[in-house]
Protein backbone atom coordinates (compact mmCIF):
# COMPACT_ATOMS: atom_id res chain seq x y z
CA UNK A 1 0.00 0.00 0.00
CA UNK A 2 1.04 3.41 -0.83
CA UNK A 3 0.90 6.70 1.14
CA UNK A 4 0.13 9.79 -0.22
CA UNK A 5 0.47 13.20 0.42
CA UNK A 6 -1.25 16.17 -0.78
CA UNK A 7 -0.58 19.87 0.09
CA UNK A 8 -3.86 21.76 0.69
CA UNK A 9 -2.63 25.02 2.24
CA UNK A 10 -1.36 28.03 0.77
CA UNK A 11 2.09 29.72 1.34
CA UNK A 12 2.33 32.86 3.72
CA UNK A 13 3.39 35.58 0.63
CA UNK A 14 3.82 38.82 -0.13
CA UNK A 15 2.34 40.35 -3.43
CA UNK A 16 -0.92 38.26 -3.69
CA UNK A 17 -4.73 38.92 -2.85
CA UNK A 18 -4.94 36.74 -0.40
CA UNK A 19 -6.83 39.06 2.17
CA UNK A 20 -8.58 42.10 2.18
CA UNK A 21 -6.04 44.73 2.19
CA UNK A 22 -5.97 46.09 5.69
CA UNK A 23 -4.37 42.34 6.44
CA UNK A 24 -1.93 41.17 3.94
CA UNK A 25 0.92 39.81 4.91
CA UNK A 26 4.58 41.28 4.57
CA UNK A 27 7.76 39.10 4.26
CA UNK A 28 10.76 41.18 3.61
CA UNK A 29 13.51 38.45 2.30
CA UNK A 30 17.00 38.91 3.38
CA UNK A 31 19.60 37.17 1.57
CA UNK A 32 23.09 35.33 2.94
CA UNK A 33 24.77 38.32 1.45
CA UNK A 34 23.06 40.93 3.93
CA UNK A 35 23.23 39.70 6.72
CA UNK A 36 26.64 39.08 7.55
CA UNK A 37 26.69 41.76 10.47
CA UNK A 38 24.38 39.67 12.15
CA UNK A 39 26.56 36.93 12.46
CA UNK A 40 29.68 38.81 13.06
CA UNK A 41 28.06 40.13 15.92
CA UNK A 42 28.34 36.89 17.99
CA UNK A 43 31.72 36.09 16.52
CA UNK A 44 33.97 39.44 16.79
CA UNK A 45 36.60 39.32 14.61
CA UNK A 46 34.76 36.86 11.84
CA UNK A 47 35.78 38.30 8.62
CA UNK A 48 32.96 37.74 6.00
CA UNK A 49 35.62 36.13 3.61
CA UNK A 50 35.98 33.67 6.31
CA UNK A 51 32.69 32.21 5.60
CA UNK A 52 32.45 29.69 2.65
CA UNK A 53 31.77 31.74 -0.42
CA UNK A 54 31.34 34.69 2.24
CA UNK A 55 27.67 33.91 2.41
CA UNK A 56 25.82 34.58 5.92
CA UNK A 57 22.11 32.99 6.68
CA UNK A 58 19.19 33.56 4.82
CA UNK A 59 16.50 34.76 6.71
CA UNK A 60 12.73 36.72 6.39
CA UNK A 61 11.72 39.16 8.78
CA UNK A 62 7.48 39.55 8.61
CA UNK A 63 4.73 41.64 9.16
CA UNK A 64 1.21 39.07 9.74
CA UNK A 65 -1.60 37.81 11.62
CA UNK A 66 -2.34 34.31 13.30
CA UNK A 67 -5.00 35.34 10.00
CA UNK A 68 -3.03 35.19 7.38
CA UNK A 69 -1.94 31.62 5.42
CA UNK A 70 -3.87 29.04 6.01
CA UNK A 71 -4.51 28.11 9.35
CA UNK A 72 -6.62 26.82 12.35
CA UNK A 73 -9.17 29.56 13.89
CA UNK A 74 -9.79 28.31 17.76
CA UNK A 75 -13.41 28.99 19.30
CA UNK A 76 -12.03 32.31 21.15
CA UNK A 77 -11.55 34.22 17.72
CA UNK A 78 -15.24 33.90 17.65
CA UNK A 79 -16.42 34.61 21.13
CA UNK A 80 -15.58 34.61 25.09
CA UNK A 81 -17.53 31.82 25.58
CA UNK A 82 -18.71 28.51 24.12
CA UNK A 83 -20.55 25.57 24.51
CA UNK A 84 -23.88 27.43 24.97
CA UNK A 85 -26.57 24.96 23.75
CA UNK A 86 -24.24 21.91 25.80
CA UNK A 87 -24.88 23.46 29.61
CA UNK A 88 -23.17 25.91 31.04
CA UNK A 89 -21.33 27.98 28.85
CA UNK A 90 -17.00 28.14 29.76
CA UNK A 91 -14.24 30.22 28.84
CA UNK A 92 -13.56 29.85 25.16
CA UNK A 93 -10.45 27.44 23.59
CA UNK A 94 -7.48 29.04 22.72
CA UNK A 95 -5.38 27.77 19.80
CA UNK A 96 -2.83 26.43 22.08
CA UNK A 97 -5.56 24.64 24.08
CA UNK A 98 -7.24 22.48 21.44
CA UNK A 99 -7.17 18.79 21.51
CA UNK A 100 -4.49 17.57 19.16
CA UNK A 101 -7.00 14.68 18.49
CA UNK A 102 -9.23 17.05 16.90
CA UNK A 103 -5.80 18.07 14.04
CA UNK A 104 -5.74 14.59 12.94
CA UNK A 105 -8.94 12.71 11.85
CA UNK A 106 -10.27 11.08 8.76
CA UNK A 107 -11.43 13.56 6.40
CA UNK A 108 -15.23 14.32 4.24
CA UNK A 109 -15.05 16.47 1.80
CA UNK A 110 -18.08 18.53 0.85
CA UNK A 111 -18.62 19.76 -2.73
CA UNK A 112 -19.92 23.41 -3.24
CA UNK A 113 -18.50 24.66 -5.64
CA UNK A 114 -21.49 24.72 -7.89
CA UNK A 115 -23.09 27.09 -5.15
CA UNK A 116 -23.21 30.98 -6.36
CA UNK A 117 -20.31 33.68 -4.93
CA UNK A 118 -22.12 34.83 -1.41
CA UNK A 119 -24.35 32.14 -1.32
CA UNK A 120 -24.58 30.91 2.41
CA UNK A 121 -24.83 26.81 2.38
CA UNK A 122 -27.66 25.42 4.63
CA UNK A 123 -28.32 22.07 7.01
CA UNK A 124 -30.09 21.22 4.11
CA UNK A 125 -26.89 21.35 1.37
CA UNK A 126 -24.94 19.67 3.79
CA UNK A 127 -27.34 17.08 4.10
CA UNK A 128 -27.69 16.85 0.52
CA UNK A 129 -24.10 16.11 -0.68
CA UNK A 130 -23.68 13.72 2.15
CA UNK A 131 -26.47 11.72 0.85
CA UNK A 132 -24.85 12.37 -2.25
CA UNK A 133 -20.99 11.03 -1.80
CA UNK A 134 -23.10 8.28 0.79
CA UNK A 135 -21.12 9.28 3.90
CA UNK A 136 -22.53 9.46 7.88
CA UNK A 137 -20.93 11.79 9.85
CA UNK A 138 -18.71 10.09 12.56
CA UNK A 139 -17.50 12.54 15.89
CA UNK A 140 -14.04 14.06 14.68
CA UNK A 141 -14.54 13.59 11.12
CA UNK A 142 -12.87 16.52 9.52
CA UNK A 143 -15.00 18.26 7.07
CA UNK A 144 -13.75 19.98 4.32
CA UNK A 145 -15.63 22.43 1.98
CA UNK A 146 -14.89 22.83 -1.44
CA UNK A 147 -15.89 26.04 -3.16
CA UNK A 148 -15.45 28.15 -6.02
CA UNK A 149 -13.14 30.52 -4.21
CA UNK A 150 -10.11 27.67 -4.05
CA UNK A 151 -9.71 28.22 -7.80
CA UNK A 152 -9.26 32.01 -7.39
CA UNK A 153 -6.40 32.24 -4.86
CA UNK A 154 -4.14 35.35 -5.21
CA UNK A 155 -6.77 36.87 -8.45
CA UNK A 156 -8.52 40.12 -7.31
CA UNK A 157 -11.32 38.83 -6.15
CA UNK A 158 -10.39 35.75 -4.22
CA UNK A 159 -11.86 37.17 -1.17
CA UNK A 160 -14.87 38.06 -2.96
CA UNK A 161 -15.26 34.47 -4.17
CA UNK A 162 -16.98 31.45 -3.28
CA UNK A 163 -20.12 30.40 -0.81
CA UNK A 164 -19.96 30.21 2.80
CA UNK A 165 -21.37 27.86 5.90
CA UNK A 166 -23.96 29.34 8.06
CA UNK A 167 -25.02 29.17 11.38
CA UNK A 168 -27.74 25.70 10.87
CA UNK A 169 -25.12 24.12 8.13
CA UNK A 170 -22.08 24.49 11.15
CA UNK A 171 -24.57 23.20 13.63
CA UNK A 172 -25.33 20.55 11.53
CA UNK A 173 -22.11 19.36 11.36
CA UNK A 174 -21.12 20.29 15.52
CA UNK A 175 -23.93 18.99 16.54
CA UNK A 176 -22.86 15.49 15.22
CA UNK A 177 -19.42 15.99 16.39
CA UNK A 178 -17.45 17.59 14.43
CA UNK A 179 -14.86 19.58 15.80
CA UNK A 180 -12.64 20.84 12.86
CA UNK A 181 -13.97 21.87 9.92
CA UNK A 182 -12.37 23.41 7.13
CA UNK A 183 -13.16 25.64 3.92
CA UNK A 184 -10.86 27.30 0.63
CA UNK A 185 -12.47 30.62 1.10
CA UNK A 186 -10.94 33.64 2.59
CA UNK A 187 -13.72 33.22 5.33
CA UNK A 188 -15.75 30.35 6.27
CA UNK A 189 -18.76 32.15 6.08
CA UNK A 190 -19.68 33.77 3.33
CA UNK A 191 -17.80 37.00 1.64
CA UNK A 192 -18.24 40.21 3.94
CA UNK A 193 -18.88 41.77 0.41
CA UNK A 194 -22.37 40.13 -0.35
CA UNK A 195 -23.37 40.09 3.61
CA UNK A 196 -22.77 43.73 4.05
CA UNK A 197 -25.65 44.31 0.89
CA UNK A 198 -28.39 41.76 2.84
CA UNK A 199 -27.38 43.82 6.42
CA UNK A 200 -27.43 47.15 4.25
CA UNK A 201 -31.29 45.64 3.17
CA UNK A 202 -32.48 44.05 6.12
CA UNK A 203 -30.58 45.34 8.94
CA UNK A 204 -30.50 42.01 10.54
CA UNK A 205 -27.44 40.95 12.62
CA UNK A 206 -27.66 38.05 13.05
CA UNK A 207 -26.73 37.07 9.88
CA UNK A 208 -22.61 38.86 10.45
CA UNK A 209 -20.40 36.01 10.63
CA UNK A 210 -23.06 33.45 11.19
CA UNK A 211 -21.15 30.33 10.58
CA UNK A 212 -18.26 31.94 13.25
CA UNK A 213 -20.82 32.97 15.56
CA UNK A 214 -22.08 29.02 15.85
CA UNK A 215 -18.99 28.39 17.95
CA UNK A 216 -20.53 30.46 20.90
CA UNK A 217 -22.87 27.29 21.10
CA UNK A 218 -20.67 24.54 20.20
CA UNK A 219 -17.02 24.86 20.36
CA UNK A 220 -15.05 24.05 17.11
CA UNK A 221 -12.46 24.87 15.03
CA UNK A 222 -12.42 25.69 11.38
CA UNK A 223 -9.12 25.95 8.88
CA UNK A 224 -9.90 29.16 6.44
CA UNK A 225 -8.08 29.65 3.21
CA UNK A 226 -7.18 26.07 2.44
CA UNK A 227 -6.44 25.14 -1.55
CA UNK A 228 -6.52 22.29 -3.45
CA UNK A 229 -9.29 20.25 -2.05
CA UNK A 230 -10.19 19.49 -6.09
CA UNK A 231 -7.40 17.18 -6.11
CA UNK A 232 -9.12 14.85 -3.37
CA UNK A 233 -11.68 12.36 -3.12
CA UNK A 234 -14.89 12.95 -1.10
CA UNK A 235 -13.40 9.94 1.88
CA UNK A 236 -10.79 7.79 2.67
CA UNK A 237 -8.58 10.15 3.50
CA UNK A 238 -6.72 11.57 6.49
CA UNK A 239 -6.45 15.69 7.65
CA UNK A 240 -3.39 16.34 9.63
CA UNK A 241 -4.20 20.10 10.31
CA UNK A 242 -2.03 20.59 13.59
CA UNK A 243 -2.00 24.47 14.49
CA UNK A 244 1.42 26.42 16.08
CA UNK A 245 1.36 26.67 19.45
CA UNK A 246 0.49 30.60 19.54
CA UNK A 247 0.07 31.25 23.67
CA UNK A 248 -3.41 32.41 24.19
CA UNK A 249 -4.22 32.97 20.79
CA UNK A 250 -7.46 33.26 18.74
CA UNK A 251 -5.70 31.35 15.52
CA UNK A 252 -2.57 29.25 14.38
CA UNK A 253 -0.75 28.84 10.99
CA UNK A 254 -1.11 25.39 9.92
CA UNK A 255 0.64 22.84 6.85
CA UNK A 256 -2.55 21.22 6.32
CA UNK A 257 -2.09 18.20 4.40
CA UNK A 258 -4.40 15.11 3.48
CA UNK A 259 -2.87 11.75 3.80
CA UNK A 260 -4.18 9.28 1.33
CA UNK A 261 -3.55 5.22 1.75
CA UNK A 262 -4.08 3.90 -1.84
Amino acid sequence: MARRFIDISIPLESGVASDPPIALPKIEYLRHDQTFARIASFFPGLKQSDLPDGAAWALEKVEFTTHNGTHLDAPYHFHPTMDHALGAPKRSATIDEIPLEWCFAPGVKLDFRHLPDGAVATAADVESELSRIGHTLKPLDIVLVNTSAGAKYGAPDYVDSGCGMGREATLYLTERGVRVTGIDGWSWDAPFSFTAKRYARDRDPSIIWEGHKAGRDIGYCHIEKLHNLEALPSTGFTVSCFPVKVKGGSAGWTRAVAILDD
